[in-house]
């Protein structure tokens, strides 16, 4: 028996489960503004160099001298006012740059001059963020193992609070990085507890379909995001409205109580949770015996620890963990590299930002449907090869047919916050239990290495930027068909059972004649016994039903 069968007899997916996913969710609205934010705080408006004190004494218009680095140099046409300004020889902007204010108020780049030689630094903000999230990933994914969900998750929003509105007061580009590396990690440490949260409450029956449609809070909060940028306008303002702390109630997983010996919390937190679902019988009956005896296997497991090694140290795992980090790194590569550079399609940033955020909903229900009927690597693989054939088609069609590329686009970012949705999930069914944290943590700092190198090649020619994403994508795509399917198959306990479903070796705990024992209980011909040595119950086939976190 699992925990999963508690969670069953505490009453399923009732209204506790519902009111703790929804409250964990609803931050979701803002950390999409987080991870997109760069596109409206770093928004470059029109400009042109601010033209000398006395250039009305030549007649210039804004328009004669609007280069985009450049300038007359003055000099010379004192020397012969009658010469033609186009002629003249240029020189850097000496006076700075006259930003238009009509898009945007205010922007980092306009604050600091963010263009011409400059303009690298608007996109290294991202990559700095980025960076963040990979920190945090490493950081707060083990400390969560250590102090818990809960207290790191409302440790990630304080400092969320605290630095993120700090970086709104930034008087200087360098202040103001440091300021987003430091939000970064924080928001790293939101996501990762707050889905570990979420699951470690949900059944497994329930999973798929409720980790689908909680995904869509980060989907609607990419259209908040737009509404909010249209309605501020500035920077520092918009900064401000997305860092204000999330301070909502929450519960410690159970799980993670009971595999830290602290098993009396984890109990009455099940009796909450029963008395809240209408299942208020059943408290009795839920003893500390019944506890240890369903999650037996994940305590004696727990004995032992395992790090990043583990996850290439047999050859079934070797195989997923490898494949895993291609389809990761390269999705969020994707991902980003549409998502961040919103002005080059011509067409208004901030009803950009509102197609991108809707296309996502009817693609992740096709990827739900997907991954109910044809499985979880069909998919995988389709979301991928689609999203490369997309942007390479981009690269064929001319700049100025704006609305086909425009489609196209929206297409592409469909195609590969699909890929995100099933990867997630995917992810969670092929590592074991007694990994799958340590092997989220690691396959999660792939993918925020594809997000840092996303910015880093917007820089380059919109060609070359197009082929490294299609080409990344079509290699994700061939990997992820080397995966084990995992659709209506029993989910892995340990390294022995991945190596047995997708290795076709035999775990070693199958040759002791199915007798084994441990510090809660032990399996002896079929009954599981208390350390009293009291049998509880029956031992029924409940292979699978001890799902982890993912």
């Amino acid at each position: 028996m699992g925990f999963g069968d508690l969670l069953e007899q505490v009453g399923g997916f009732g209204r506790y489960q519902w009111l703790h996913v929804t409250l964990i969710s609803l931050p979701g609205l803002m950390m999409a503004s987080q991870n997109l934010l760069n596109n409206f705080i770093s928004g470059i408006p029109t400009h042109y160099c601010s033209l000398p004190a006395n250039h009305s004494l030549y007649n210039l218009s804004h328009q004669q001298v609007t280069y985009l680095c450049k300038i007359p140099q003055w000099q010379l046409l004192v020397a012969n006012n009658s010469a033609n300004v186009s002629q003249l020889e240029t020189e850097g902007c000496l006076d700075g740059w006259t930003f238009d204010r009509s898009e945007f108020l205010a922007t980092t780049v306009s604050e600091w001059g963010l263009v011409c030689s400059l303009r690298p630094l608007k996109q290294m903000i991202q990559t700095i963020y980025m960076g963040g999230v990979l920190a945090g990933a490493i950081i707060y994914g083990g400390l969560s193992d250590r102090f818990g969900r809960r207290s790191v998750l409302i440790w990630s929003y304080l400092q969320l609070g605290v630095l993120g509105c700090s970086s709104a007061l930034s008087p200087s580009y360098s202040t103001y990085c440091i300021f987003r590396f430091l939000s970064g990690m924080a928001v790293s440490g939101i996501i990762l507890n707050g889905v570990s949260l979420k699951v470690e409450w949900i059944p497994t029956r329930e999973r798929t379909l409720v980790g689908t449609l909680t995904s869509f809070f980060f989907t609607f909060g990419q259209m908040v995001l737009a509404g909010l940028a249209y309605w501020l306008r500035d920077w520092r303002k918009l900064q401000l409205a997305v860092c204000a702390p999330h301070f909502l109630w929450y519960s410690e997983s159970a799980r993670w109580l009971v595999l830290k010996r602290r098993s009396d919390e984890a109990l009455k937190s099940l009796h909450r949770v029963a008395r809240i679902n209408g299942k208020a019988e059943i408290i009795d009956k839920l003893t500390l015996e019944v506890l240890h005896s369903h999650m037996s296997k994940e305590i004696e497991s727990s004995r032992s620890s395992f790090t990043a090694y583990d996850l290439l140290r047999t050859r079934g795992m070797r195989r997923i963990s490898i494949c895993l980090v291609a389809v990761w790194f390269s999705t969020s590569f994707a991902y980003y590299g549409l998502a961040m550079d919103l002005q080059k399609f011509g067409v208004n940033i901030y009803l950009m930002q509102i197609i991108f955020g809707a296309v996502d909903f009817p693609f992740k229900l096709i990827a739900l449907a997907s991954l109910t009927y044809l499985g979880r690597r069909i998919t995988q693989a389709a979301c991928l090869f689609l999203s490369a054939i997309i942007i390479f088609a981009n690269i064929l069609v001319p700049s100025n047919m704006q609305t086909l590329r425009t489609t196209l686009a929206c297409l592409g970012k469909g195609f590969t916050s699909s890929s995100f949705t099933v990867v997630y999930l995917y992810t969670g069914e092929l590592y074991p239990t007694i990994i799958r944290q340590t092997g989220m943590g690691f396959v999660s700092t792939m993918a925020r290495i594809g997000s840092m190198a996303a910015p880093a090649v917007l820089i380059l020619d919109e060609v070359l930027t197009m082929s490294c994403m299609g080409g990344a994508a079509v290699l994700a795509g061939c990997f992820a068909c080397f995966l084990p399917e995992t659709l209506n198959v029993p989910l892995p306990d340990t390294i022995e059972d991945v190596e047995e479903k997708w290795s076709g070796r035999k775990p070693a705990t199958q040759q002791q004649d199915g007798l084994s024992s441990n510090e809660g209980g032990a399996y002896e011909s079929g009954d599981l016994v208390s350390t009293e040595g009291v049998p509880l119950k029956e031992l029924k086939d409940a292979e699978g039903t001890g799902l982890n976190a993912l």
